[in-house]
């Protein structure tokens, strides 16, 4: 089952198994205009609703939230874009951070070197993830 995003994943599914959206908002307990946005994706689930909604629609949560390029190509999910953006966002925060407080005449030496540490982290962790997806 081949997806664009979360909320044609969803849709998709509650068509399968014969749901309006108002069926499917009665058995999670929700409005209908919640499901409405859901599949639009103009908004999600609460994480902690995704086990409930998962069960309803007959899928694993896994089958739920994972989502395909629609090339078909193996590539990265909406999250991984995200987790990758957060880690390169860490990594430039903390570089700027010690420009500017250095600049400032506001950082010691061991700060300084610990925020450095946690971008460079972030960077590291970054480039891990990436080159074992190269090798798949």
């Amino acid at each position: 089952m081949e997806k664009n995003t979360f909320g044609s994943m969803v849709a998709e599914l509650r068509k399968e198994k014969g749901m309006t959206q108002a069926d499917l908002a009665e058995k999670m307990g929700i409005t209908d205009k919640a499901v409405s946005k859901w599949e639009r994706d103009l908004s999600y689930p609460d994480i902690a609703s995704i086990p409930r909604l998962a069960e309803i629609l007959g899928v694993s949560v896994d089958e739920l939230l994972s989502l395909k390029r629609p090339d078909g190509e193996k590539g990265k999910t909406k999250a991984e874009e995200y987790v990758t953006l957060a880690l390169n966002s860490i990594a430039v925060a903390m570089g700027i951070a010690v420009v500017v407080l250095v600049v400032l005449d506001e950082l010691s030496q061991k700060s300084g070197t610990l925020m450095l540490g946690i971008g460079l982290s972030a960077l590291a962790i970054n480039m891990l993830r990436n080159s074992g997806k190269k090798e798949e």
